[in-house]
């Protein structure tokens, strides 16, 4: 566990250097903010595609030779977005990084491979801290190393050799979590199950409705990553630097939040009931954003918003996890890590939408509706329970 951590923070430093430079990289380039939204969504489209093949993959061959695949391509990916000098370059590295964009996945199926069930949500939330803590030191470098002038050369540079050193440390250090023997034992229900199209899978394991939070709660995501750095820039005149310095606060919240508290408020309150915190703060951040006029309170519904969707990713993962035979693991995994990907695909392209549309305020309505779809599922799901236990009794 700690160097499937190590791997996957090294990876998220470098996709996290490139996130405050692409809204003010685009525009150097020709492109306006529908380009700067199709930008994160075309990512995420091939993301999407590829995430169900890379899971499947990893429940054949391994968990590890898929996430060093993938490692590779995003390194590769980066080096394509340093020497873009056209709009059209820059949509081609963010497709390719997009098609190997099947860490996620891959590295939740290594953590529900590693871990007794009691401990799932435990384990989670710390690979959940890598996450964020990389998000801590990408977007902080990030905006750094573009400096005052936006030199957007350099940041790609460094996220490729980020890629490529977890790639180096992942190939020496990681060790496979689904032995071949174990991959030879469920053989034959892989072979059985492969026959099954990825919408039966989810409907004969009961997973159809919990895939689809994945869809909303990145939707609410993008939608604020997206909005986000265009309200600072229009509003208040912020830079790559600045936006960076937000988002690497943030991730270091998201960092300790994940490490230290998701396994315990999982034990405490239950997998559901926290997962119904996450979505209300969610919510609530839009209805702050909607009515912010300054920086202060702009910032804070920022961390209302992310905060709850932290909450929100390795509750779900541990949901999906419980729920889901081993021998499906890697694919259902990669499956909400494509739909995840699809939510990041609608959320900046319906924030993009409204924001020509409606403006900044009304916009921010966009991220409330999808937590409000998460907290419908999740409260259906709290009374389904309580009917199952009062029904045992």
């Amino acid at each position: 566990m700690p160097i499937l951590f190590a791997t996957v923070l090294i990876d998220l430093i470098g996709f996290g250097i490139i996130i405050p430079i692409l809204p003010f990289l685009a525009p150097q380039l020709g492109g306006d903010a529908m380009d700067i939204a199709l930008l994160l969504a075309i990512y995420s489209v091939f993301g999407g595609l590829c995430g169900p093949y890379w899971g499947k993959l990893s429940d054949r061959i391994g968990r590890k030779p898929v996430l060093l695949i993938c490692l590779g391509g995003a390194g590769l990916s980066y080096i394509m977005l340093a020497y873009s000098t056209t709009l059209w370059a820059l949509f081609a590295s963010r497709i390719f990084a997009g098609i190997m964009a099947g860490n996620f996945g891959v590295a939740s199926a290594m953590v529900a491979d590693m871990s007794k069930p009691e401990e799932r949500a435990k384990f989670m939330g710390i690979i959940g801290a890598a996450f964020g803590l990389g998000m801590v030191i990408g977007p902080f470098l990030g905006g750094v190393l573009a400096g005052p002038n936006g030199e957007f050369m350099v940041p790609g540079l460094v996220a490729a050799g980020m890629s490529f050193a977890a790639l180096v440390a992942g190939a020496i250090f990681l060790p496979e979590s689904l032995t071949k023997a174990q991959r030879d034992d469920q053989a034959e229900q892989m072979a059985a199950s492969a026959k099954h199209s990825t919408l039966r899978m989810l409907r004969d394991s009961g997973n159809t409705l919990l895939a689809l939070q994945y869809f909303f709660n990145n939707s609410c995501h993008t939608a604020i990553s997206y909005l986000f750095p265009l309200w600072v820039g229009h509003m208040l005149g912020w830079g790559a630097r600045e936006v960076g310095m937000v988002f690497g606060a943030q991730g270091l919240a998201m960092a300790a939040l994940q490490a230290g508290l998701i396994g315990k408020l999982v034990k405490l309150l239950g997998e559901l009931k926290l997962l119904l915190i996450g979505t209300c703060f969610m919510a609530t951040g839009y209805v702050v954003a909607a009515s912010a006029d300054s920086a202060s309170m702009i910032v804070l519904a920022f961390f209302i918003i992310v905060s709850g969707g932290t909450v929100c990713t390795p509750v779900l993962n541990t949901l999906v996890a419980h729920r889901t035979p081993i021998h499906l693991r890697g694919r259902m995994l990669g499956t909400t890590s494509a739909s995840a990907a699809w939510g990041r695909v609608f959320g900046p392209l319906a924030a993009g939408l409204a924001l020509s549309q409606l403006g900044y305020h009304l916009s921010w309505l966009f991220g409330t509706a999808m937590a409000l779809c998460m907290t419908a599922w999740v409260v259906g799901q709290l009374r389904l329970a309580v009917l199952e236990t009062a029904s045992a009794k």
